[in-house]
């Protein structure tokens, strides 16, 4: 290894040191451990431009140990990104951009939001395949202008968490021969040995799933890392895993114990540090050699890099012109919808389930915007919900269908990456009781302003004879009280169509959850399409002023409504409100939200937790306990939702309160 890698690494792990000391929290084990490997892949091979950090061919980097954020954070400091030492000295305090964990659009240079481990080998799979598809879509044997690599940093953690294996067998399968993770293989996690929680053969795991296998013994070595991340860079028909050998806080006195994974270092052990790896710099301070070093082999060579692809896309454009003009169309996401007029339609009065709608609609969007991709965890032939152009995979790089498996965690996981990487809009579907599995990836896509769309079917108990653990009921209630997360539960056809529109929509910085009936609803004359795009309006006003309001969404909406007319006979005027989405609506002016829920009695109506109703209604009728497994036909009156039994619930529990 070079005198110049020498002096850069060790000064990674001071600096890395002192910001967390200072700071009084962070992980001192992966910054002395790792900083080898992540040096070695910045100077060495990741190809980035700090000046143009949307650069849309430029390597991945993805820290799947989001706990190691320091380190990451000095890397970006020096590749001449916009952190300046202050901001490194400020990590982990009150608004700063050196938060605990990275997060995407907060930090200049971070790819993704990670920290819950796994995530980041699972988003980073994503990316993969988006490069992929983008690559067999537009390069030319003469012109590879989708080029680039995805590179994962993890730990032991990362590998324990079952959605990384369940990403990393999808990841073998698919060949995603860009895709090159570097493990840092220290024995050692929070709570003690690896060998005390695993002691699997990692070589035999990752290979039996498809993965080419590297080891370096030294991870002090830079050079023998270099040649791992070269080989594997030319394996281009499987992804590769680089098992790195490493020791967890290097340098500190408690290396190789477990007491270094989280813990700050004491003062003391700094000044240890500093006399272990004869460092003799000013705290807090790169010195020239280092700068100039990194200035050289990541910004120069990433302004470079990127030249030559401009230069690439310039001849690109004289030679393919219309293809040109399709990749800047992918490129800056400039794919909207702007005309409908030959998009499904379903007669009033005819009845279909809204998941054959969302399938349908989605088909049909589809044609419009060949960015949308994504699939289903083996639950396409009941969610409707599967990509175009065939099956995505090695023999058919240009399919937009991506059959994930039974895969759920990594499958909303992978969907992130996808959308992350930018060119393409991802998108999958399970069934909604089964968002639990998927919940995590949702959240972080929320914490992302990341605009994947979460399509679910089966939304309520009328699952029928599955019974409880297929009939979601509190699931809405935990989207629904999510930040920066779109719900929608649409009364029907026409609703439905709103909602997938609403998901579509390039402007979007938020993830869309829709949720769809498996049974057959009527398709009602009073719902609209385009004021879904508003989250409530009124549905149904009865002949005179109303007393009284029930407010509802999904296939309770034509319930409430049979109930008003009901009665309405009995002289209690009652407007009914349709919300399919409170997210949309909470958006709406006070003029808006008061004209449709003015202050008066209230009614709530859903098949499911009564939670997320309170703010809206006085009484809330719902199901806060577990389905059961029966018919279809008797869960209706099993859950007194029939019109005769709502009609009674509202006149002597509601009116009488």
């Amino acid at each position: 290894m070079n005198t110049i890698d020498q002096i850069c690494v060790n000064s990674l792990r001071v600096v890395g040191a002192e910001m967390i000391t200072k700071a009084k929290s962070g992980h001192p084990g992966i910054v002395l451990g790792a900083a080898p490997i992540a040096h070695t892949l910045f100077t060495r091979h990741l190809n980035i431009n700090s000046q143009d950090t949307k650069w849309f061919d430029r390597d991945r980097f993805i820290l799947s140990a989001g706990h190691g954020s320091a380190l990451l954070y000095e890397l970006l400091h020096l590749s001449g990104f916009e952190i300046s030492m202050d901001d490194l000295k400020q990590f982990r305090q009150k608004g700063s951009i050196t938060p605990g964990h990275p997060e995407v659009n907060h930090t200049p240079g971070v790819e993704i939001t990670t920290g819950p481990l796994g995530q980041g080998i699972a988003s980073a799979v994503g990316m993969a395949i988006a490069e992929k598809y983008l690559s067999a879509y537009f390069n030319e044997p003469d012109f590879t202008i989708v080029n680039h690599n995805t590179y994962v940093l993890c730990g032991d953690g990362d590998l324990q968490e079952g959605i990384s294996q369940e990403a990393m067998s999808l990841a073998g399968h698919l060949g995603l021969g860009k895709l090159i993770v570097l493990y840092d293989s220290n024995d050692v996690q929070l709570d003690g040995d690896v060998s005390q929680v695993n002691t699997e053969n990692v070589k035999a795991k990752v290979e039996a799933m498809g993965w080419d296998y590297y080891l370096v013994e030294d991870g002090n070595d830079c050079d023998a890392i270099s040649d791992a991340i070269t080989e594997a860079k030319n394996s281009i028909l499987k992804p590769s895993f680089i098992e790195v050998k490493t020791i967890i806080g290097y340098g500190a006195p408690n290396n190789g114990d477990s007491s270094i994974h989280g813990k700050p270092m004491p003062e003391e052990d700094i000044v240890s540090l500093r006399k272990f790896l004869g460092y003799e710099y000013e705290a807090f301070k790169f010195c020239d050699d280092v700068v100039d070093y990194y200035n050289e082999n990541v910004v120069n060579r990433g302004n470079h890099a990127e030249t030559e692809w401009n230069l690439l896309l310039k001849e690109y454009q004289k030679k393919y012109p219309e293809a040109y003009k399709e990749f800047l169309k992918f490129m800056y996401n400039d794919f909207e919808i702007t005309d409908t007029n030959d998009i499904p339609t379903w007669e009033v009065g005819s009845k279909e389930s809204t998941r054959k709608v969302m399938g349908k609609i989605l088909d049909w969007a589809s044609v419009k915007l060949p960015n949308l991709m994504g699939g289903a965890a083996d639950l396409s032939s009941s969610t409707m919900v599967k990509g175009a152009d065939g099956i995505f995979g090695q023999s058919n790089p240009l399919g937009r269908n991506i059959k994930f498996g039974v895969r759920e965690h990594a499958m909303a996981a992978i969907t992130n990456g996808i959308t992350l990487h930018g060119g393409l809009h991802g998108f999958c579907s399970g069934f909604f009781v089964f968002s639990d599995y998927l919940k995590p990836a949702v959240r972080l896509a929320a914490i992302m302003s990341c605009p994947s769309n979460f399509y679910f079917s089966h939304d309520t108990v009328c699952v029928g004879e599955d019974g409880p653990t297929h009939q979601p009921v509190e699931q809405l209630t935990m989207f629904r009280s999510m930040p920066n997360t779109n719900v929608f539960r649409p009364a029907d056809a026409n609703e439905m169509t709103g909602a997938m529109l609403e998901s579509f929509k390039k402007e979007n910085t938020y993830p869309t959850v829709i949720v769809s009936s498996r049974q057959t609803l009527p398709n009602l004359e009073f719902t609209s399409r385009e004021l879904v795009s508003k989250g409530a309006y009124v549905a149904f006003t009865p002949s005179k002023t109303p007393k009284y309001t029930i407010v509802t969404c999904g296939s309770e909406l034509y319930l409430a409504v049979e109930v008003a007319k009901k009665l309405e006979a009995e002289k209690i005027y009652t407007t009914v409100v349709s919300m399919p989405s409170q997210f949309l609506f909470e958006k709406q002016s006070d003029e808006y939200k008061n004209e449709v829920l003015p202050d008066r009695p209230t009614f709530a109506l859903e098949m499911g937790s009564t939670m997320s109703w309170y703010k809206y209604a006085d009484y809330v009728f719902g199901i806060d306990e577990f389905g059961s497994s029966m018919p279809i036909s008797e869960i209706y009156g099993r859950y007194g939702f029939t019109i005769e039994q709502v009609y009674d619930t509202f006149k002597t529990k509601f009116l009488k309160k």
